[in-house]
């Protein structure tokens, strides 16, 4: 619930990659950032999570480079302190499961021996922006030019000058739909909140299987290229330095789209055996078909297919609503959300 100032209040709701990318460009500008944020962590889907003496990534499983070696540089200002390069490769494999070497040219696949959550953790400890957690943001209305957010608790947050979404694409409609001006309809808020519910995303069920032993392949993962086999993505946390011990393993497994949309509700315990049959027939390895513990993560709108239309979200700016995310530039990369909440941060340091 932020303190009346001179400088000009801004709001992020959602403290994942590309509001910390706004935060980022904002930490020396007159602006200053309050987050509305969930749940107890930063990041968003680039998460780490923590049991049994291990660590994995469940959602993000590392930062990429960009053509421009931009990230590469924002990675070596955060300094190299627990810095983790895969040096792995990755293979690939098909609807029959049958694996191969990839004649693609390796990247950079940075995380950290704390875990990938080290990437928005050290990027918010250079700003001065306060973080409000855990807050669920239910609606947002303005009056007399500025911004007042309600969480699910009835408790107000504001006023605020200006307001930045930037939970996936259908949680941010539901937010637009309770959204007004003056405790009324704004075309301008109907038409975002159209456009923008029409973005698509894929589902991903993640499941983290344990093992006591180690597993032996020279692939750091391996991904599904035609996207035609139940299992989207399987990585081996042991490769991250300081995430799995010494003699064991810890396989993250990510379904693919059309298996987690036929599965998303059913409960772990019943889909647990039926993944790590699958990941052993993959493997070939019988003893995989009984990992020692398992958990799992449903991500219901992991990746989005497409972006949303610009010209129907662009007239909020009018009224002091912005967007940024992955749904903004259509692609579901880390990297990419963070650089475009830079390029919303430089333009709100311009314009606000």
């Amino acid at each position: 619930m932020s303190e009346e100032t001179d400088n000009v209040q801004l709001c992020i709701i959602g403290a994942g990659v590309a509001g910390v990318g706004i935060a980022d460009a904002l930490s020396e500008s007159a602006i200053d950032v309050t987050f509305i944020e969930k749940s107890r962590g930063v990041g968003g889907r680039a998460a780490t999570r923590r049991k049994n003496g291990c660590r994995y990534e469940h959602g993000a499983n590392y930062i990429k480079n960009d053509p421009a070696g931009n990230t590469k540089q924002l990675i070596e200002s955060l300094g190299e302190g627990g810095l983790v390069d895969i040096d792995e490769p990755i293979w690939t494999f098909d609807a029959d499961g049958d694996i191969q070497e990839s004649d693609r040219q390796e990247d950079h696949k940075w995380t950290w021996k704390q875990g990938i959550t080290q990437f928005s953790k050290r990027i918010l400890a250079r700003t001065h922006a306060t973080v409000e957690q855990p807050v669920r943001a239910q609606s947002l209305n303005q009056a007399n030019g500025r911004w007042t957010v309600t969480d699910t608790d009835d408790a107000e947050y504001g006023p605020f000058d200006a307001v930045v979404f930037t939970p996936p694409a259908p949680q941010t409609a539901t937010l637009l739909a309770e959204t007004t001006v003056g405790g009324e309809e704004d075309d301008r808020l109907v038409a975002a909140h159209s456009a923008v519910e029409g973005v698509s995303y894929r589902s991903v069920r993640t499941f983290i299987l344990h093992y006591p032993f180690a597993i032996d392949r020279d692939y750091y993962a391996i991904v599904n290229r035609d996207k035609a086999h139940s299992i989207g993505w399987l990585a081996r946390e042991s490769c991250k330095d300081d995430h799995v011990p010494e003699g064991e393993e810890l396989l993250v497994v990510q379904m693919g789209n059309d298996w987690s949309e036929a599965h998303y509700d059913e409960p772990r315990e019943e889909l647990a055996p039926v993944v790590a049959e699958m990941v052993a027939k993959l493997l070939d390895d019988d003893a995989l078909t009984e990992p020692d513990w398992v958990d799992e993560q449903g991500w219901r709108y992991a990746q989005p297919e497409d972006s949303v239309t610009m010209d129907a979200i662009e007239p909020l700016t009018e009224i002091g609503l912005y967007a940024a995310g992955d749904w903004v530039v259509g692609h579901g990369r880390a990297h990419k959300a963070y650089w475009n909440g830079v390029e919303l941060g430089e333009q709100l340091s311009a314009t606000l």
